[in-house]
């Protein structure tokens, strides 16, 4: 039977909006919205895997659930691999969910959808895909299209490549890959194991170092993306669009 761990990996050295997990949203920090969103989908349980203190301290402090990581993880899949050892040493959670701690407006179904494929034994990694709606969406650098083809009527579909460039060439459907990961637990031991691909060293995609390796990521599909916080820009726009409700 799955047990699902998910973890939301959060540290406070972002690049383009430093301190985010702590960035006010309608009057609490967001990484609290997103634990709530998580909490909501009554997947498992959910813990935040901080990379500093203060982080720590408003999860603490809300009720919440948390560990503490060391700050100098490479990633957050390396950060949720710390956080799953250091919280369950005899592997009870078969499932880590690995979700991004900038997703304030997560609906909670998504997290239910990323198990999906692991319906399948074949598959290693469980992740999402949306459909892209316009040729914006499909020409951002920062939206990772995904080589999927999902017969008729079905809701899963394997991943044959992930880039920055719109794949695959013709007419069809283009997928937006969200990065929600449901990783089976040996998978995610094998993962943090292996050195940096070549492709993925070029496109700058972890998840390519899976695909690499011969590992095996399901997609299922949503309706639509949730809405990231990169951003100051996109920070102002969550902070309109929850509007005090979270």
């Amino acid at each position: 039977m799955a047990s699902p761990l998910i973890l939301i990996p959060a540290r406070m050295a972002s690049s383009r909006l430093p301190g985010k997990p702590l960035a006010d949203i309608a009057g609490r920090p967001m990484i609290l919205h997103v634990v709530e969103r998580a909490q909501r989908a009554g997947v498992g349980r959910v813990v935040v895997a901080a990379a500093e203190v203060e982080i720590a301290d408003a999860v603490r402090s809300a009720g919440g659930e948390v560990v503490l990581t060391p700050p100098d993880l490479p990633s957050g899949s390396d950060r949720v691999h710390h956080a799953a050892r250091a919280l369950d040493p005899q592997g009870q959670h078969n499932i880590i969910i690995n979700l991004q701690g900038d997703l304030p407006g997560l609906d909670p179904a998504t997290l239910q959808a990323a198990l999906r494929p692991l319906d399948d034994a074949a598959i290693d990694i469980g992740t999402l895909v949306s459909p892209i709606r316009d040729a914006e969406e499909a020409g951002a650098n920062s939206v990772v299209k995904v080589a999927c083809a999902f017969a008729p009527e079905a809701q899963t579909a394997r991943a044959l490549y992930f880039s920055r460039a719109v794949i695959p060439w013709g007419a069809g459907e283009l997928w937006h890959h969200i990065g929600v990961y449901a990783w089976r637990r040996s998978a995610l031991e094998q993962f943090v194991a292996l050195p940096e691909g070549l492709l993925e060293r070029r496109e700058k995609l972890e998840q390519l170092r899976a695909l690499e390796a011969g590992m095996v990521i399901g997609c299922a599909r949503v309706a639509q993306a949730p809405f990231g916080v990169d951003t100051p820009a996109d920070l102002e726009r969550a902070r309109r669009m929850l509007g005090g409700v979270s």
